[in-house]
């Protein structure tokens, strides 16, 4: 009689759903297709996978896709030039640049400031959540009240006097949005970890001689990563937001670099007839910031364990 195991072909999706995957390979990449069937299930979270997908690739083709400069303008014969008018999709600014070519460019920075403060924030937030929580007692307590001062303070309120201290820039921005962003991340994996911390996987790990940060290293982290994701992906858009309105008061990306929220500020003077200058800038962070919040929430339905045997 023929093993049935013989017959599935690999990589197929009878082999992908099997409840008796044969590797960790196999369980691997048979929970990622089910994520992603239950994420691809969601038609508002893939516009907003879509939204991201679009940010990348026009960051990454800006210098071919942008019609004009974004530095330099036509100051005596563009100047304020309406969405339309001689070539100028978008229209132009006070110093006749064109702000199609601006937002292209400045979907750079947005990239720069989203990766950054997200690779700086959700490491030190892990750490912090994930040894306040598995090791208890007085470095919780130590732990969670340094994390409580930071949360006792508004995000962007903490950022302007941390930029104001650092000085304006690009990478102080980041620097100081990513030091007010870590809180959160680490009350979620402190929250995480004790759930877990006594279950009989971790007690069997130490039996077998474990070190306290091997355990939280190999086996407490990686629990942490699906919810850790989530919150990131939802938290984008809040970045975005807290650098726009830095770079709106004159403490982020300097001129004449082309970042959407100093773009709002510099046409905030026109903003009654000529409106698009600040309108443009303003639709593109709402168009990402809803994008972020889109793939968040797929993300969230998506590796949620309660939807696993749904």
């Amino acid at each position: 009689m023929t093993d049935t195991m013989t017959i599935v072909k690999p990589y197929s999706r009878e082999w992908l759903l099997s409840d008796r995957p044969t590797s960790r390979k196999q369980a691997r990449l048979g929970r990622a297709y089910v994520i992603w069937r239950r994420f691809s299930e969601n038609r508002l979270a893939l516009a907003g996978l879509g939204i991201i997908l679009a940010l990348i690739l026009v960051a990454i083709f800006a210098d071919v896709l942008a019609p004009h400069s974004a530095v330099q303008g036509d100051l005596r014969n563009a100047r304020l030039l309406p969405p339309g008018a001689d070539g100028y999709w978008l229209g132009t600014d006070d110093q006749g640049r064109d702000i199609l070519s601006r937002l292209i460019h400045g979907s750079r920075l947005t990239l720069f400031v989203v990766v950054l403060v997200a690779i700086i924030a959700a490491p030190i937030g892990l750490i912090v959540g994930t040894v306040a929580g598995y090791a208890g007692g007085w470095i919780d307590a130590v732990l969670m009240r340094i994390t409580d001062i930071f949360l006792a303070f508004p995000k962007l309120v903490l950022a302007l006097a941390l930029v104001a201290a650092l000085g304006p820039g690009i990478e102080n921005a980041v620097l100081a949005i990513a030091i007010t962003s870590w809180p959160p991340y680490a009350r979620i994996a402190r929250a995480e970890t004790m759930t877990f911390r006594n279950s009989d996987f971790i007690a069997a790990v130490k039996l077998m001689g474990a070190s306290p940060w091997r355990i939280v290293l190999k086996h407490v982290i990686p629990l942490c990563f699906s919810s850790l994701i989530v919150r990131v992906t939802l938290d984008m858009a809040g970045i975005i937001l807290t650098a726009a309105g830095l770079g709106f008061l004159g403490l982020g990306a300097q001129p004449p670099l082309p970042e959407w929220g100093a773009m709002i500020a510099s046409g905030r003077r026109f903003i009654l007839d000529q409106w698009w200058v600040a309108a443009m800038p303003g639709a593109a962070i709402l168009i990402v910031s809803l994008g972020f919040n889109l793939l968040g929430d797929g993300l969230r339905d998506a590796l949620d364990p309660k939807e696993a045997g749904q």
